[in-house]
């Protein structure tokens, strides 16, 4: 079995070195990843310049290729020229920092499975709460477990998942949530200061925190120290709003717009 290995903190990272060593021996891995930090660039994709990627060694032996792009990007090169055939997963990860909540929108983690996931490809993103001295190691084994438990499920082609581990998840006995993503508002608060020429600019704080809730979703399951897995999907359609939309008669509507004449 093939993996893709990728993620938005760039080729070098250590959360992307942990989970291919923890990978060694267990799936055959080809890595491709950003050159350098892609955090929170979401599903941003390059096509008004051209990419360039280099290939990366470790020692004598060929570890992957840095791709000067976005994470999307790394995934879209990986499966169409780099990868020896069709991958029969895409791993997004470990990224240095949660990604639950809202900031799954904003997530290069993410963003990544996401579009392995539009090739039909079973894709996880993989986070660790951010430390600075995070045990990637640990991280990376438990991932290793969670990702082998999620393929023997044969989950249908194209299925995305994305997993978060809490630092207190790495000791003792880890538990496992399969929870919603939280849609709470957060996060939102910038900080204004003065440069030494005394020009304003705003810096963007985790200020206010999550809002409480009754209701278990990623947020409150990882506050608990709980491990969260969250299935996805990226089709945004609002389904409930689609029958009622289209009782409108668009062609009378249409009607009442006004000409303009040569």
């Amino acid at each position: 079995m093939l993996a893709l290995l990728t993620n938005d903190d760039g080729m070098y990272a250590p959360g992307l070195a942990a989970m291919e060593r923890a990978l060694a021996g267990r799936l055959e891995t080809t890595v491709v990843a950003p050159s350098t930090e892609q955090s929170g660039v979401g599903h941003a994709i390059t096509f008004l310049s051209p990419l360039t990627a280099k290939e990366v060694f470790a020692g004598e032996r060929r570890r992957g290729w840095a791709v000067d792009g976005s994470p999307a990007d790394a995934v879209k090169l990986g499966i169409s020229a780099f990868c020896p055939r069709r991958p029969d997963v895409v791993i997004s990860g470990i990224n240095s920092g949660l990604n639950a909540g809202i900031n799954v929108l904003y997530s290069g983690t993410v963003a990544a499975a996401i579009e392995g996931a539009f090739f039909g490809i079973t894709s996880i993103a993989m986070s660790l709460e951010w430390d600075d001295h995070a045990d990637y190691e640990r991280a990376a084994q438990i991932a290793t477990v969670i990702i082998e438990r999620l393929l023997a499920r044969r989950p249908l082609a194209g299925s995305l998942f994305n997993v978060n581990i809490p630092t207190a998840a790495l000791t003792g006995q880890p538990v496992v949530r399969v929870v919603p993503m939280s849609v709470a508002r957060y996060g939102e608060a910038f900080e204004r200061r003065v440069d030494p020429r005394g020009r304003n600019y705003y810096w963007a704080t985790n200020d206010p925190p999550p809002p409480p809730s009754a209701v278990e979703s990623d947020i409150t399951a990882l506050t608990a120290g709980a491990i969260t897995i969250t299935p996805l999907d990226y089709d945004l359609t609002h389904r409930a709003s689609i029958d009622e939309l289209a009782e409108e008669d668009w062609t009378a509507v249409l009607a009442t717009a006004g000409h303009t004449s040569a």
